[in-house]
């Protein structure tokens, strides 16, 4: 704001009335006194105009200053909050990620990379459970390497374990990608066949066996490998576990039999 210049024809009256005040002739005019307050009022009152127009000046300069300052400190705090918000998502997503490789981990066998016992649990639960609502079977074989103890004494734990890897891969590459499998336990695999009757089973799991009597060479060692299996089909109305457990018997018929080969109970 800025204060109101005066008017031409004020300024010219005013010039009058200082003209008249200073001429000597009108030193003893009546009039010469009153005229001369009013004059000094007007000045005054001017003087008082400017100061007020001064102050309001600054105070507008202040508020706009305080506005802008509220304004840039409300973005700033947006900003902030904003770069929160971001450093929470990528938090919250770590988390996730690393609670899900977490669970893989815990899901997997570190030498084979097939699923451990836990997984093979967990699916064997879920295919029991779809079977219960869905009415279909399910087939499960157990595998046990044939006189692996024998590899470990002949060359050592480290080819040992390559071994376990090279049949775990004949396994998985045998299977269907809807099948499961995993290391049950030392030289133990476990194979979980969804919606597969036990003859069709036999059938896979019989190309497993000829798949892995084919390993010859493993890191540079020559082998001679065979594996035995024994074969379950779901029964209506049975667990699970019983259905692992009459696998588990088959494994151990075939192995009475004479190894490399597959029996189903």
């Amino acid at each position: 704001m800025v204060a109101p210049k005066p008017h031409g024809d004020d300024l010219e009256l005013v010039a009058r009335v200082e003209a008249l005040l200073a001429d000597p002739a009108q030193q003893h005019n009546p009039l010469h006194e009153p005229l001369a307050a009013l004059l000094g009022h007007f000045r005054g009152q001017r003087e008082r105009l400017e100061r007020l127009v001064r102050i309001s000046d600054g105070y507008h300069h202040v508020a706009r200053e305080q506005r802008l300052t509220l304004v840039e400190q409300y973005d700033k705090q947006v900003r902030r909050l904003e770069k929160l918000v971001r450093i929470s998502d990528r938090y919250q997503n770590s988390l996730r990620d690393l609670s899900l490789a977490l669970r893989d981990a815990a899901m997997r066998d570190p030498l084979t990379g097939l699923g451990n016992r836990r997984f093979l649990m967990e699916r064997l639960r879920e295919e029991s459970e779809r079977t219960q609502r869905l009415g279909r079977g399910f087939a499960v074989a157990i595998m046990d390497v044939d006189h692996f103890k024998a590899v470990n004494d002949a060359y050592g734990h480290e080819t040992g374990d390559q071994v376990l890897l090279a049949i775990a891969q004949a396994v998985e590459f045998g299977l269907r990608k809807y099948d499961h499998c995993g290391r049950w336990g030392g030289e133990e695999f476990l194979m979980l066949l969804p919606e597969t009757p036990v003859e069709h089973a036999s059938a896979i799991v019989e190309r497993i066996r000829l798949a892995i009597a084919e390993i010859a060479d493993v890191g540079g060692v020559r082998v001679s490998l065979t594996a035995s299996f024994g074969l379950a089909g779901h029964r209506e109305g049975e667990g699970f576990s019983a259905t692992v457990s009459r696998a588990d018997q088959a494994l151990y018929a075939a192995k009475a039999a004479g190894r490399n080969r597959v029996e189903s109970a």
